[in-house]
């Protein structure tokens, strides 16, 4: 088992990644750099091997994908996930890395937002984008990560053994988020500073495309950690449109005695059955979910006890 493990995951980084590699040797002297190449075609891997970090392959294209394998294959007490990209600073790793080792936090968030990017980033709506998620799964989730989206994080060995990922791309760091906050795990904010990629370098973030998998991955995420949340409210939306409709309706049937809507208190009836059957989707799901949790936490005893004796060996 490795003290400390940086995780770069790589596609077409070679302007930069000999730089971060040999930035995060200096700054953590006792971690192994793992580089994770992702099909890239500028000779990534090549440049990263010769710098002095290990290089592995992922070739399902996709960030998820290659933090999937990394967390799979690395054992380590702390784990720092970085870019490749050198936009993030390796001599405030180790601010990161004191969360995990000493104050036993289960992630350290490299906060961006509360330093440089707004000023360094120089697309506009990737600082609104950001901005928006970080105010949206912090108020759905009742949560206060200062920067949801960065890429610069540090992870226990119990969250990184523990953690289901299910993204494929860039949505990644969202779900990391939410599911730290979710399993109630131990998080930490660290400020951090934060520059622009150099002349050359070129994201493959698509601020739109990648924007909108964000926010659908933070819907799907809280339809199924807070069911009763999500599925209560279509419920009180589907009384509030059945009641909006049926009122009307009612006030006629109380002066005339008739009712000269049929069509209209049919839909009105089929809503209310809707809302009633979304409550009780909601209740299930709730249940569910709490027994989720329950296995979770026996979950994460036998990874605890798998890490000691990792630690042994």
């Amino acid at each position: 088992m490795d003290q400390i493990a940086v995780l770069i995951p790589c596609y077409n980084e070679s302007k930069t990644i000999g730089k971060v590699v040999a930035d995060f040797r200096k700054a953590l002297p006792e971690a192994v750099i793992y580089v994770y190449d992702n099909n890239s075609t500028d000779g990534t891997d090549e440049i990263a091997r010769a710098a002095g970090a290990v290089v592995r392959y992922e070739r399902q294209q996709g960030k998820g994908n290659v933090i999937r394998r990394m967390f799979r294959e690395i054992d380590a007490r702390c784990y720092v996930m970085t870019d490749g990209d050198d936009t993030y600073p390796a001599d405030q790793a180790a601010q990161l890395v004191e969360g995990v080792l000493e104050r036993d936090a289960d992630m350290v968030v490299g906060d961006r937002l509360s330093s440089t990017y707004f000023s360094q980033n120089k697309r506009p709506f990737h600082n609104f984008g950001n901005w928006f998620v970080r105010q949206s799964i912090n108020l759905l989730f009742g949560s206060n990560i200062k920067d949801i989206m960065t890429g610069y994080r540090a992870f226990s060995y119990e969250f990184v053994k523990t953690f289901p990922v299910l993204s494929r791309g860039f949505e990644i760091e969202t779900e990391m988020s939410i599911h730290a906050v979710d399993k109630n795990m131990r998080i930490e904010n660290v400020v951090i500073e934060y520059r622009d990629r150099p002349e050359g370098s070129v994201s493959k973030l698509n601020t739109y495309s990648d924007g909108i998998k964000v926010l659908r991955t933070a819907a799907r995420l809280y339809r199924s950690y807070h069911p009763m949340g999500f599925f209560g409210g279509l419920a009180l939306v589907l009384v509030a449109l059945a009641l909006l409709f049926f009122l009307p309706v009612f006030s006629t049937y109380l002066q005339t005695g008739l009712v000269p809507k049929i069509p209209t208190l049919i839909v009105c009836a089929f809503t209310m059955v809707a809302a009633i059957q979304s409550l009780f989707t909601g209740l299930t799901l709730h249940t569910l979910m709490q027994k989720s949790r329950q296995d979770f936490e026996l979950q994460l005893h036998r990874v605890s006890d798998h890490k000691k004796v990792l630690l042994k060996q």
